[in-house]
């Protein structure tokens, strides 16, 4: 009882003086709404209804559909996950000789047409190791049969990927912008943002999966492997955002290269500290610093500054949440004896942070702008479509390991399904669905 108290104490503490910080942080960048709103002509939509009944197709057969699939191909059910593929693979066939996504001149951009014939060819693909992988699972099980289903299931994920690829690269392609000079910016936000949205993605399925959550006696925690690629990609984004003695340097020079620094001198403390399957919070801690950061990033635009204002902050909260859960929640242990509500926050403000950010690029903003709106109607709109991709996410894992229980194991469960307890060869990880 008096540990749960000073634990309550620790949590308000904290929160009360992150939530003055936030909050006098917030006092210096409020605006009188987006001043700018004015200078944009209104865009001319044409074909509303049917662009919009095109592109939900989009969504459900080249999205949901195939990670619907995924989640069967995971649990090792072939013939549900077959069925749906063979669906995706001729509404794929449809959007690259039919049902092109123009704009208003006519014309579909390079790269949304090559993800949609990329798309077919997966399909076809994958249709072909499907067949042959449920051909030879009836045969029972060999060699053969088990490289299949690996190279069939990483297919299956991959086409989920490459349709999620396409559904955002569709509004791009209708409404004509990110070109030319502007698609350095948006490969930039699509790819950062995206980036989020994934690492939300491994939290929630870490979180989710028991084999994963329970593991006894891992030789790494997730906050090694975090560390690991944070200094990775920090070691990358040095070199690569300014190319140094070749060319002068600007203010977005400093800033991203800044925080590539940040991210390898916090990774490799951070892999110091978590060796040996420790926990610790420097991880959340990088991302608590990139989203303060992203507060500080003043646009040309207002409503730029006003998103990117709301993305720095949920990725800051973010962070915070993510120290709570690993220091006073759960005390540095790698889990918990049952999932807590409060953990699904981290995930979902890491979700919520990069919907924010993919949506942040200036021709997208200005389109805002033209139709009239304001940053505040703009970014409660993000988030609802952050709160129904966190749903679809945990929607996804959830039905995985429903078909799980059924098989009575999958290729990311290696528990007994009765007790709920790990299976005593959980010390290797064995990327196998049984029949």
């Amino acid at each position: 009882m008096v540990n749960n108290w000073i634990n309550f104490r620790r949590v308000v503490l904290f929160c009360g003086l992150f939530g003055l910080v936030v909050s006098m942080d917030m006092g210096s960048h409020m605006g009188h709404g987006d001043s700018d709103a004015e200078t944009f002509p209104r865009p001319d939509i044409q074909k509303p209804v049917s662009r919009t009944v095109h592109w939900i197709s989009t969504l459900l057969f080249l999205f949901f559909m195939p990670c619907i699939s995924s989640c069967f191909a995971f649990a090792g059910e072939i013939r549900g996950s077959l069925l749906l593929q063979i669906i995706s693979g001729i509404y794929s066939f449809l959007e690259i000789t039919a049902l092109n996504f123009h704009d208003n001149d006519g014309v579909e951009n390079r790269t949304s047409k090559g993800t949609g014939v990329f798309i077919f060819l997966l399909s076809v693909s994958i249709l072909i190791t499907g067949f042959l992988n449920y051909i030879k699972s009836r045969n029972g099980t060999s060699y053969v049969a088990d490289k299949l289903k690996i190279l069939y299931t990483t297919q299956v994920f991959a086409g989920a990927l490459a349709g999620y690829v396409k559904v955002c690269l569709a509004p791009i392609a209708m409404f004509g912008f990110c070109r030319n000079i502007e698609t350095g910016q948006c490969i930039a936000h699509g790819i950062m943002g995206s980036s989020f949205i994934l690492y939300g993605f491994i939290y929630s399925m870490v979180l989710t999966v028991p084999w994963i959550r329970r593991t006894k006696n891992p030789m790494y925690s997730q906050d090694w492997i975090d560390s690991w690629v944070m200094c990775i990609y920090g070691i990358i984004n040095t070199f690569t955002e300014h190319r140094w003695g070749r060319e002068p340097w600007f203010m977005h020079d400093y800033q991203h290269t800044a925080m590539g620094i940040l991210w390898w001198a916090g990774g490799i403390l951070g892999v110091f500290l978590s060796r040996n399957g420790k926990r610790t919070f420097i991880p959340s801690l990088i991302i608590m610093f990139t989203g303060w950061s992203m507060t500080q990033h003043h646009q040309t635009l207002e409503i730029s500054t006003n998103v990117h204002y709301m993305f720095g902050l949920i990725l800051t909260v973010g962070g915070a949440l993510r120290i709570i859960e690993i220091t006073i929640l759960l005390k540095d242990k790698k889990h918990a004896d049952e999932i807590l509500s409060f953990q699904y926050l981290p995930p979902f403000c890491l979700v919520c942070a990069g919907c924010l950010f993919m949506s942040a690029n200036k021709e997208q903003l200005e389109l805002v702008l033209g139709l009239g709106a304001e940053h505040s109607a703009y970014i409660m709109v993000i988030i609802s479509g952050a709160f129904l991709l966190y749903c679809w996410i945990l929607f996804c894992l959830e039905f995985y390991l429903h078909l799980a229980n059924k098989k009575s194991t999958g290729m990311l469960d290696k528990y007994d399904p009765i007790s709920n307890e790990p299976a005593d060869d959980d010390s290797e990880f064995e990327m196998r669905a049984i029949e």
